[in-house]
């Protein structure tokens, strides 16, 4: 069973008023919200972020706040159902959001290609569910981090934050506008771009072999833009002898990161 803390209880407080500052109507909904324990504990602690713009916390949220990080100027104590308030319906917030603590993109020569070194290039992935879903996975199998397009892929707010349990703020994310000359500039670097598609003769555990790798993902639907596959090195498939088609991305993305993950001679 969750803690006090961790629990969205819409009816506790609902006839009292809090103490503090929060006082005023609630604003409209925004979407530039974090929210949940983890997700916020890690981007209140991330140097790449900038300050936050509010902070609301209930007391015992407060209270581990500040036992980390110490008393904050824009932290604002709230009840479970004025957070709510702010927040899009459903939200499970465990007590805790932040607003506005806008989060520094990584650039792709920030990522040092050593040998065993594994990037994730996300290529238009666009539902939140599955990009946080990927990051945890990048953090958990200590991938060096992630490229994303810039225009079509979620922000790194709201529902993503809270999927991803703070691999947000652990993961460096760099997106670029153009992903077949930004594997260009990659594989200059050093890299060695491996496109993940079905149809691809080879395995992805016969193509690995050590060398820094980027493993580029495509869409569920479409997979792969054409374009995007004919800038990768190689094409690689992963092996299902179960018969089935294919798998949700972020489960296809787990399974690439294992097995780039495990040793092999540069």
């Amino acid at each position: 069973m969750a803690s006090n803390p961790e629990r969205n209880d819409a009816h506790r407080g609902r006839n009292r008023r809090p103490h503090g500052h929060f006082a005023r109507r609630p604003d409209a909904v925004a979407d530039d919200w974090i929210w949940g324990w983890h997700a916020v504990e890690a981007a209140l602690g991330n140097p790449r972020r900038g300050p936050a713009e509010l902070i609301l916390a209930t007391p015992e949220r407060i209270r581990q706040i500040e036992a980390k990080f110490g008393r904050l100027p824009t932290m604002q104590q709230a009840d479970n159902q004025q957070i709510a308030q702010r927040l899009p319906q459903g939200s499970v917030h465990q007590g805790v959001a932040v607003r506005g603590a806008v989060l520094a993109d990584a650039e792709l020569a920030d990522f040092e290609p050593k040998p065993g070194a594994v990037l994730i290039m996300l290529d238009q992935v666009t539902d939140p569910q599955n990009v946080g879903a990927i990051l945890r996975s990048v953090a958990a199998f200590g991938a060096a981090g992630m490229v994303l397009q810039d225009r079509h892929a979620p922000r790194f707010t709201g529902a993503l934050a809270k999927a991803a349990a703070g691999a947000v703020d652990k993961v460096p994310v760099a997106r670029a506008v153009n992903l077949s000359r930004a594997l260009d500039e990659l594989t200059t670097a050093g890299w060695r771009a491996v496109g993940l598609a079905g149809e691809a003769e080879r395995t992805l555990g016969e193509v690995l072999d050590g060398t820094p790798t980027v493993l580029v993902m495509g869409s569920e639907g479409e997979g792969l833009r054409r374009l995007v596959a004919e800038h990768c090195d190689e094409l690689a498939r992963i092996p299902m002898p179960g018969g089935f088609e294919s798998l949700n991305v972020s489960a296809a993305a787990a399974v690439a990161l294992y097995e780039a993950a495990r040793p092999r001679p540069a």
